[in-house]
């Protein structure tokens, strides 16, 4: 495959350093492909390209701008096989999976907020002998920061509303995932989205992300990754006044009820539970059950879960590929190791030297879905954010001790609960202290809707009217009438 090169002013360009990274398959530890290695002189140059670009996109009309996210929208459609293998190869994810989510939902990103923002009313206000009208003007330029889980899906999920509302961009995708962000960077060129008005700079973090969020021309930053690096965005961001969204982590609870109906739900929880190798941020790690349904529950889970086929990932059949890097295993098989030191019994799963993956290359950072009960709700392992195919399994008496359970750590991005009463579920929910709840389903998203956590899962909402909002300049005409 040929390097991938940053996109700066409509045109793939090397870093200025000329340095690269490489760019590895986690499935089967070899190369891809490589990437720049890019510092703050390369943001600058995408920074001065996009500050040149905004006085024209701004000034497009809101009918033109609809009409680019649709052609990006066809481009990209065409690409959906593409795309998915693109995704398998970056991520080890199941082929299958990257079609079904990855690849369908950037194209609907795309499609989503342009139809979406005809559906908004002009807002107005009438009092005192005055009108009030709100006005939307662009941002400027931002700063998009996107992980390595969902990349394209979450890059685009960003993309269409900033350029929708007349933004500049300049984008940093995760360097362990960098292949469907040069797609789209291949995309703009392709339908001739004009030159500067998005930006794509690879590199590391500390190099390529600390620049975008400090750089004095950048007015808003979103930003989708871990909580440690959420930090870092913030405090850089916050004293320099830039607007700012952060989705980051989660520790989410999956709730099932005394009466709920296990053989329906099973399927729907083994997939909360490890879908991407757990590798998603509203993945529900920690299972709470009602003690009267909770050894009938095991049997079940565990049984489901061992059906789980893991393997390669360009398997039509394969149902979870590898985790995303040989570091990750590494971290993901430590929590395993201190759930055992915590007191927790591993019933299915475990680490790779003792429940291998077969007929996957040796040099694959695969795991098998772990279970892990019998640990305290308060220990480590069941309150810190894992981000890999282990979930851990708690007995509770009452409701109140399940809303305890579930509210007991320090994030709160999403959960589900699980109950033959829909009522009894809407209320158990009501409760719980995060931003996105599931009532008998999981990852049931309606793209209008606010999505983002509380606590330390983030700030903020995107989605709907609340990305609109994020990426315009809000401002009040007041009009006296006569």
């Amino acid at each position: 495959m040929q390097p991938v090169l940053n996109f700066i002013n409509g045109s793939f360009v090397e870093a200025a350093s000329q340095r690269t990274i490489d760019d590895v398959n986690p499935a089967t530890g070899e190369g891809i492909t490589t990437i720049p290695r890019s510092g703050a002189e390369d943001v600058q140059a995408a920074v001065d390209a996009a500050l040149a670009a905004t006085p024209a996109w701004a000034s497009t009309p809101l009918e033109e701008r609809i009409a680019w996210l649709h052609k990006i929208a066809d481009a990209l459609e065409e690409q959906a096989e593409t795309i998915a293998q693109l995704e398998s190869l970056d991520t080890g994810k199941p082929i299958t999976l990257a079609r079904n989510v990855d690849a369908a939902r950037s194209v609907a990103n795309f499609r989503f907020f342009a139809d979406f923002v005809l559906q908004q009313p002009q807002q107005t206000f009438s009092d005192h002998g005055a009108i009030n009208y709100v006005q939307r003007s662009p941002v400027g330029c931002v700063g998009l920061i996107t992980p390595w889980n969902l990349p394209l899906y979450l890059l685009s999920w960003k993309v269409a509303p900033a350029l929708l509302m007349g933004n500049t961009i300049v984008a940093k995708p995760s360097e362990l995932t960098p292949l469907t962000a040069n797609l789209l960077a291949q995309t703009m060129q392709t339908v001739g989205l004009p030159s500067g008005v998005f930006n794509v700079v690879h590199g590391y973090g500390p190099d390529v992300g600390q620049a975008i969020v400090e750089h004095d021309d950048i007015r808003g930053i979103s930003f989708t990754g871990g909580t440690a690096t959420g930090k870092i965005v913030a405090a850089t961001a916050a004293p320099m006044f830039k607007k700012l969204s952060l989705e980051l982590g989660g520790k989410n609870a999956t709730v099932l009820l005394d009466d709920a109906p296990l053989d329906e739900i099973m399927q729907g929880v083994v997939r909360a539970s490890f879908t991407n190798s757990g590798q998603v941020c509203l993945c529900g790690s920690r299972i709470l059950v009602h003690a009267s349904i909770y050894d009938d529950f095991l049997e079940k889970f565990v049984h489901a879960v061992e059906r789980i086929q893991v393997g390669d990932p360009s398997n039509e059949a394969t149902v979870m590929g590898s985790v995303i890097s040989q570091d990750h295993k590494t971290k993901v098989e430590s929590y395993i190791q201190l759930g055992v030191e915590e007191g927790g019994v591993v019933l299915t799963g475990g680490l790779s030297k003792t429940a291998p993956v077969e007929n996957v290359s040796k040099h694959g950072a695969f795991l098998r879905p772990t279970v892990l009960a019998g640990l305290p709700a308060t220990s480590r392992t069941a309150t810190e954010e894992i981000f890999g195919p282990v979930v851990t399994v708690h007995a509770f008496e009452t409701e109140d001790e399940a809303v305890e359970m579930a509210n007991g750590t320090p994030y709160g991005l999403a959960g589900s609960v699980w109950t033959a009463d829909i009522e009894r579920g809407h209320r158990f929910a009501e409760r719980m202290d995060t931003g996105i709840v599931w009532v008998n389903t999981w990852l049931n998203r309606d793209l209008r809707t606010p999505f983002g956590g509380v606590k330390q899962s983030g700030v903020g909402r995107e989605g709907g009217a609340w990305s609109l909002n994020f990426f315009s300049e809000l401002t009040n005409i007041c009009v006296q009438q006569p």
